[in-house]
């Protein structure tokens, strides 16, 4: 992805935790009685993120919370409630992710994240993702990590015939569609595994994630949004769905 890959995005908040024991759960979701209305992110957020990128800092924090709170916090929920109905009818596996960065194994000590990311969980390590930054809003999917087992079992349906012609089709159409491939991959072949597979660029995956910046349109700032979020999301569902189905999950 142009900017970052979707993989990357999620694991850096969610990095090996089983997001349904995540204590990121947007706990009010499972007692809203209906989705707030999404009307937008206001071009105040993308200002927020600007000026963020450029003073990473506690007394910047401080001084713009309400404008985050406001212009960012609000309407993600609000959109990803709006999108739960369809994509996590239970609402428990909606995670919007905290602002602060975890700086302790880190060289980087810039306490804020310069980007809101958003995942609704369908399987371990698995599901639809959202990011609004300076940049605008991305779209993905897919997985961001697996243990032994559910990697055997991905590698396994890869090399599969019916199962992985059928997720070779449907990364080329999305790819066609403007999606960009994304996930750790080996730099060598797997132990295992013939070099020489026609379907070895994605044998090498170690995680696998496909992904579509909107940019910063005007749209972000209308209730269409939602509209295109949910588009790209429905595109996806076919991928996740494979990934779910064939990784033991």
């Amino acid at each position: 992805m142009p900017r970052a890959d979707v993989a990357q995005l999620v694991e850096r908040d969610l990095p090996k935790v089983d997001v349904a024991s995540s204590n990121l759960v947007i706990r009010s979701m499972a007692k809203s009685t209906g989705p707030s209305a999404f009307t937008g992110f206001p071009v105040a957020a993308l200002d927020f993120y600007d000026d963020l990128e450029a003073d990473n800092t506690k007394s910047f924090w401080e001084a713009n919370k309400p404008v985050y709170d406001a212009a960012v916090k609000a309407p993600m929920t609000a959109l990803m409630e709006s999108l739960a109905p369809e994509f996590a009818p239970d609402h428990k596996s909606v995670k919007i992710f905290r602002p602060y960065r975890d700086v302790r194994f880190s060289k980087d000590k810039t306490p804020y994240k310069t980007a809101q990311g958003a995942f609704i969980q369908t399987a371990p390590a698995t599901g639809f993702y959202l990011q609004l930054g300076a940049g605008g809003v991305l779209t993905g999917a897919g997985f961001y990590d697996a243990d032994a087992a559910r990697l055997a079992a991905f590698r396994d349906a890869i090399v599969d015939e019916a199962t992985g012609t059928k997720l070779a089709r449907i990364i080329t159409k999305l790819e066609k569609a403007g999606f960009t491939r994304g996930g750790d991959t080996l730099k060598t072949s797997p132990r295992g595994y013939d070099a020489d597979h026609p379907r070895i660029d994605l044998l090498r995956h170690k995680s696998l994630t496909l992904g579509r910046d909107l940019g910063f349109g005007p749209e972000i700032s209308t209730p269409g949004l939602l509209d295109q979020v949910r588009e790209d999301w429905r595109k996806l569902r076919p991928f996740v769905d494979w990934i779910v189905a064939n990784t033991g999950a």
